[in-house]
């Protein structure tokens, strides 16, 4: 059974910093895509960031280029989100997905992530940015 379980979510100031962390098992873990996306109430889920299953290769959107990283390691079969600087307006339940391992060069060639390509999800952890 693909379980994936997200953990790192929490409340933190605005310019503050948070790491999330998204634990995967029942597949392959080293030879597929994982993404993050969040959903702000009231709004629809977007793609945050994706990084690729061979090479390493990323995508970000552009909303947090320069402020967010993503990692993967594949001997604890995790994805790491660090997320510094962050704003109000990314208060969110944030989610971990499993792609196909093309889904990161289809993200940088279409500049969005589409969650249609991502075919197992967590649960959601909730970040909330507020002074």
């Amino acid at each position: 059974e693909v379980q994936l379980v997200e953990s790192g979510g929490g409340f933190v100031l605005p310019g503050g910093s948070l790491r999330l962390s998204c634990a995967a098992s029942g597949f392959a873990f080293a030879d597929y895509a994982i993404g993050w996306f969040r959903q702000a109430p009231g709004k629809e889920r977007e793609g945050v960031s994706c990084i690729s299953s061979s090479d390493g290769s990323t995508y970000y959107a552009d909303s947090v280029k320069g402020r967010f990283t993503i990692s993967r390691d594949n001997a604890r079969n995790t994805v790491y989100l660090q997320m510094n600087s962050l704003k109000p307006e990314e208060t969110a339940v944030y989610y971990c997905a499993v792609a196909h391992p093309g889904a990161v060069t289809t993200a940088q060639g279409l500049g969005v992530m589409e969650d249609y390509e991502y075919d197992y999800w967590g649960q959601g952890t909730q970040v909330t940015v507020s002074s």
